[in-house]
């Protein structure tokens, strides 16, 4: 190797470099470039002469990075393949670099210090400590050179930290060398580290006023930022003991910093990750010296003055960073304050308190809510909620939060101060709504837990800010709602305290009934704010739906005084027929629908809760409610009905079935006249007939004010709303003694389930078969030619609603229109919100109907069969969205209310089909979406555009976990009914998932499971969708359905004779599943276990499954066989289930699937050198492997 080679080849690659670097070179080129240098790094055997002679000071900074590059590339690829001179020789190049081979500190570019520092850590990673035993010694001895090698010193110690403990990037021997190497150097690098801190600090603070000595100041105060960041990656797992040695020096050090501007965020990072140490109470024990005179008074100060420098983004992230040490140095408090480790209350609490309150009213809306945990530890803990102090700060607490739940400080607004810290913080002003809510619901918990301390301070503020609302006049703002003149948007002063004060009564009243005995609450103030609030009057409707949320909160008030009852009633039926305009024909905004909405939800509230306190009330009410049904126009359907079911709520009061069932009667009478009506039961039972009774056939010349056909649709929409609302809310007494009594009860079943009979079943069974008629029709109306029948402006009346679309893509609402729009727009949308909300309840009323009518509903004549020629008729034409809510509302419920005496008869017969049928569906949507992503994307249609492609996808995903969720509930776990039946909001992939996960060993089949189990074609429906759906591509069904259904589903049918074929079917399937998901930490995890549990349970009767091994890319044979020895083999003491699994996810790591990222990247192999600590078995082999090099404990870096 001559000089003018390795020069040569440097011009080449210095041009190559430049053209790739250069903005104007062409692609081709660029292309060509890259080539040549890649392949230079991978093939030349000079690599390292040309790697230094590029990397010298000489050279442009991108040149020299390149070079520096190209030696980083041969340590990483290279070394185990080099001759130790070879080794050596670089190693000394290298630590010359560091010497001598650099720009000085300020000079020098941050990417080539970067990549200098990476090349030793490689060296380290593969050498040290066995043959590189100096190394410490020499990086000293490289620092006391001067402030340039210091840093990199730095850079050196982080980066081997990062590597080695926090991203753990070698194998595990190494790791194991070097940081128990590491741990036994503790002491020395800490004390390296505060050395260099404390002397480069004292150096610039002494010279950073002198101007002339302004370029040594900055070298010193560069050398003490590195020297935080590296501490910053040692304190958060090194002994506690090194944090606080020598009386926490360290932490003194750290708080005196905190007010030295340009190192003061590395302090505090540093501090807060010490401050948030776990571990034995006993070693954080004096950490409590943070409490201190010296630490409290450098915090405070610290806080004061970055805030009073005004918004600089650099002192805001140094403020943020400050709140956190304060919420960790809380939850240090709270740790072991009243633990046995005999910790005194710290003399400075007050003064602590005094400045977390201070962040909790500062203007920024974050550091606000970041102290919001710490305040409820605080109030929540044992002996602090106890102190004075603490005691003594909750009203100020109360105040602040006051001030903090109004909705101020939209980052596109600049109404607060709030504005521009909300600029630094969130992108948009959706952004900023989603995390205020999240923001108030914590808050509300806080301050309930702090009325539980003083719950009569709460109350007092509660009502002076009541009255306060009640006589300020109102101010619309700049924003006028589009409703009517002078009314309040959402963004309105007025609304926004309104909206706030409304928060705070409701937490602190509610806690208060909770807290307080009786005889001490407040009564008569109490009723006097109620008579205040239902003397109010507004025409606005947001102020007004405040002011029924004040009266809901009031209400508990009227338990005391009785007689304040048909006042509050007349408040609310009031508001139920509210309107801004009387008799006005635009349509409703949703501003106003919600008040009608809100008063009849508060009514139906009052009689679920108090139904004792109203029933002498009952006929009143019932007058009340005859009168507004009178009118067919005054009220929407949902509203009748609300009203209604409130009614029914109060007649489970009277405790007689007869009576009640009389009432009931009644009350269905005008919905039994309508509903088995020979006209309605024709439109109910041909889709033909349907069609046209609702308008869809029409076309309409104006689409926002012509409706020929909306009083038939109400009529509908009206008798299944009440029949939904009659089977919801119907009940016999909870107390069996009171069933008996009012002639409710009718003896036991089999199984000693009591049996009651619910007054309702005879009216709604009556209407039954034209109710199954009317959702064997809603099926119908999907067939092609009855789609074909839809007129021109309702072509589009059976798709989703926008609202609906958005809501499963994730799209977020805009903020003003959810209340100043009218909620349907067009007919067309109205027409939508029919269909929808109609199949939707039809459904609700059958998920229903079980629970309430119980066996009288389970034993209707070949119940099954009605069911599967109406509900389930002509699936395949009903779409995903339609096909979700089925299952989840209806299906679901039905089968975990249902008694085991009907799953002969009525379950097995019904989900047998379904699940078959349910099967073929998936496979066959999932099968289109994975050669839609196979195809390229150019040749897509244009009707089918990616949003909407984007959204059948999410409905698939969406449906295939209703679908596993269902086969869960029915086969394994026993959830409640209530469990899941209002499914997450859609689209929650983000959950978090487990990554160790080791399914609960009790999961057994349920009865149920059982029963559908031994029927050979569920059993098969069953088991083929839970095995094909590991490998669909949704990540949370796969990782749900692994962990808790696939195993007890197999086995299950493991004791009867299973096909070979079957056996190897199930096992690829979950390996196919590994192969899609594997890069899924929760999901390789739990497919793993589940890969290994079928081959230990199966391997020893059917040899298929090696077979299936053998097939897995890159698995060692030899391992495998060792494998399968150890397992057939009986007598052979069974090693730990870990090790078994580890060695089983080594054999099978050939089909785990990997992130793109890492797909294609290049391997890097690191050796093992020989071990440091002794091992009381060494196996020849590996000592063989280890010492292949022949150096054993021969030192390869000689100092």
């Amino acid at each position: 190797m001559s000089a003018e080679q390795v020069s040569g080849l440097c011009e080449q690659l210095v041009k190559a470099v430049t053209v790739i670097m250069d903005p104007t070179s062409t692609q081709r080129y660029r292309l060509e470039a890259l080539k040549f240098c890649e392949e230079f790094k991978e093939k030349c055997p000079i690599c390292v002469p040309c790697g230094l002679k590029l990397a010298e000071k000489t050279q442009t900074a991108i040149v020299r990075h390149f070079g520096l590059q190209i030696l980083e590339h041969v340590v990483k690829y290279r070394w185990n393949n080099m001759p130790r001179l070879e080794k050596v020789y670089l190693k000394n190049n290298v630590m010359g670099l560091i010497s001598s081979g650099t720009q000085s500190i300020l000079e020098e570019e941050s990417h080539i210090k970067d990549v200098l520092s990476r090349i030793v850590v490689e060296m380290i990673k593969r050498e040290w400590p066995q043959h590189w035993p100096d190394m410490l010694k020499e990086l000293d001895t490289l620092s006391k050179q001067g402030e340039t090698q210091t840093e990199l010193v730095m850079f050196i110690l982080l980066r081997l930290a990062e590597d080695v403990v926090t991203f753990q990037t070698l194998p595990t021997q190494r790791r194991r060398d070097i940081q128990q190497t590491l741990t036994q150097n503790m002491e020395k690098i800490f004390s390296f580290l505060l050395t260099a801190l404390q002397q480069n600090v004292s150096k610039y603070r002494s010279m950073k006023t002198d101007l002339a000595q302004e370029p040594k100041a900055q070298a010193n105060c560069r050398v003490g930022i590195a020297a935080l960041n590296t501490l910053a990656g040692y304190i958060d797992w090194v002994a506690l003991s090194h944090i606080t040695a020598d009386n926490c020096k360290l932490l003194e050090m750290l708080c005196l910093l905190l007010n030295e501007p340009e190192l003061q965020v590395g302090a505090a990072e540093c501090l807060l990750i010490a401050v948030s140490r776990k571990g034995k109470l006993e070693d954080r024990k004096p950490l409590m010296v943070l409490f201190g005179d010296v630490a409290m008074h450098c915090i405070l100060s610290a806080a004061q003055t970055a805030d009073g420098e005004g918004l600089v983004e650099k002192h805001y992230v140094f403020l943020k960073r400050l709140c956190q040490v304060l919420c960790a140095l809380g939850s240090q408090l709270c740790a072991l304050l009243g633990s046995d480790c005999d910790v005194e209350m710290p003399a400075n609490f007050g003064k602590y308190l005094e400045s977390f309150l201070a962040f909790t009213t500062h203007p920024s809306q974050f550091l606000r809510s970041s102290t919001q945990i710490t305040w409820g530890a605080l109030f929540r803990h044992e002996v602090l909620s106890r102190d004075p102090l603490l005691l003594a700060v909750i009203p100020k607490y109360l105040r602040a939060s006051m001030t903090n739940l109004v909705k101020v400080g939209f980052p596109s607004k600049a109404d607060s101060p709030s504005c521009e810290y909300s600029r630094f913080d969130f992108d948009s002003d959706e952004d900023f709504n989603a995390f205020f809510n999240s923001f108030r619901a914590q808050q509300g918990e806080v301050m309930r837990m702090a009325c539980r301390l003083d719950p009569l301070t709460g109350f007092q503020m509660a009502g002076e800010w009541l009255k306060y609302q009640l006589t300020a006049p109102v101010d619309p703002g700049p924003m006028n709602s589009k409703t009517g003149e002078g009314l309040c948007s959402i963004f309105s002063p007025s609304f926004v305290q309104w909206d706030a004060m409304t928060f705070f009564s409701e937490s602190v009243i509610s806690q208060m009934f909770r807290t307080m005995d009786k005889d001490e609450i407040p009564v008569n103030d109490g009723i006097d704010l109620l008579q205040l609030v239902l003397n109010f009057e507004t025409k606005d409707p947001l102020i007004l739906s405040c002011v029924l949320t004040n009266v809901s909160a009031l209400f508990p008030f009227v338990t005391y005084r009785p007689e304040y009852l048909p006042q509050v009633l007349s408040k609310l039926f009031a508001s139920v027929t509210f309107e801004v305009v009387e008799e006005s024909k635009a349509p409703r905004t949703r501003a106003v629908k919600n008040v009608r909405r809100h008063a009849c939800s508060s009514i139906i509230k009052m009689c679920r809760d108090y139904p004792q306190l109203v029933l002498p009330n009952f006929e009143m009410l019932y007058n009340h409610v005859k009168q507004l049904l009178s009118n067919e126009l005054l009220l929407t359907q949902m509203e009748k009905c609300a009203l209604m079911e409130a009614l029914v709520l109060i007649s489970n009061q009277f405790k007689d079935y007869e009576r009640q069932k009389a009432f009931l009667e009644e009350l269905m009478a005008p919905v039994a006249g309508l509903w088995l009506s020979p006209e309605m039961q024709r439109v109910l039972s041909d889709p033909e007939a349907f069609i046209s009774y609702v308008g869809a056939d029409n076309k309409i010349a104006d689409p926002v004010l012509e409706d020929p056909s909306g009083l038939n649709r109400s009529r509908i929409s009206f008798c299944v709303y009440t029949i939904l609302g009659v089977v919801k809310r119907a009940r016999w007494p909870a107390a069996t003694e009171e069933a008996k009594a009012g002639g409710f009860f009718l003896g036991y079943l089999p199984s000693g389930t009591p049996m009651f009979r619910n007054p309702c079943t005879e009216q709604v069974l009556k209407l039954f078969d034209n109710l199954l008629a009317l959702i064997r029709t809603h099926n119908n109306l999907y067939m092609p030619e009855m789609v074909a029948r839809l007129g021109d402006t309702f072509a589009k009346a059976l798709d989703m609603l926008e609202v609906e679309k958005n809501a499963i893509l994730g799209l977020p609402q805009p903020l003003l229109e959810l209340y100043d729009s009218p909620v349907y727009k067009t007919v067309l949308e109205r027409m939508q919100g029919f269909f929808c909300t109609l199949y939707d309840n039809c459904f609700h009323i059958l998920g229903n109907a079980g629970p309430s009518m119980q066996q009288d509903f389970y034993t209707v004549e070949g119940l099954a069969t009605q069911l599967l020629s109406s509900a389930f008729n002509n699936l395949n034409n009903i779409p995903d969205y339609r096909l979700r809510p089925m299952l989840r509302v209806f299906v679901k419920p039905l089968v975990l209310s249902c008694p085991s005496e009907y799953y002969e008869t009525l379950v097995c017969p019904m989900l047998g089909p379904l699940f078959t049928y349910l099967q073929m569906r998936l496979s066959q949507k999932w099968q289109v979406i994975n050669q839609r992503s196979m195809l390229c994307e150019d040749d897509a249609a244009d009707d089918n555009p990616e949003s909407q492609e984007m959204l059948e996808e999410q409905l698939v995903r969406l449906l295939t976990r209703e679908v596993m969720d269902l086969a869960t509930v029915c086969c394994v776990s026993k959830k409640g009914v209530e469990q899941n039946t209002t499914a997450a909001v859609d689209g929650d992939d983000d959950e978090a998932m487990a990554t160790e996960v080791t399914p609960p060993a009790n999961a057994e089949l349920t009865e149920l499971g059982k029963c559908l189990m031994k029927q050979e074609d569920v059993c098969t429906a069953v088991l083929i969708t839970a095995y094909t759906s590991l490998s669909w591509k949704d990540t949370l069904s796969c990782q749900r359905t692994t962990t808790q259904l696939c195993w007890p589903l197999l086995k299950q049918v493991l004791p009867g004779n299973l096909l070979p074929d079957a056996v190897s079917w199930f096992f690829t399937s979950v390996l196919k599943g590994l192969q899609v998901h594997g890069q899924h930490d929760g999901c390789m995890a739990a497919l793993v276990h589940l890969a290994f549990q079928i081959y230990e349970a199966l391997r020893p009767r059917y040899t298929e499954l090696k077979a299936v091994m053998e097939q897995i890319p890159d698995i060692q044979l030899e391992s495998l066989e060792q494998f399968d020895s150890k397992l057939l083999n009986p007598t052979l003491q069974k090693v730990a289930d870990k090790r078994r699994k580890d060695h089983f996810k080594r054999l099978i790591s050939g089909c785990i699937g990997k992130p793109i990222g890492e797909q294609f990247r290049k391997e890097v192999h690191i050796r093992n050198l020989p071990s440091l600590f002794k091992k009381v078995k060494p196996s020849l082999e590996t000592d063989v492997l280890e010492n292949e090099d022949g150096e054993g404990f021969n030192v390869l870096f000689e100092p």
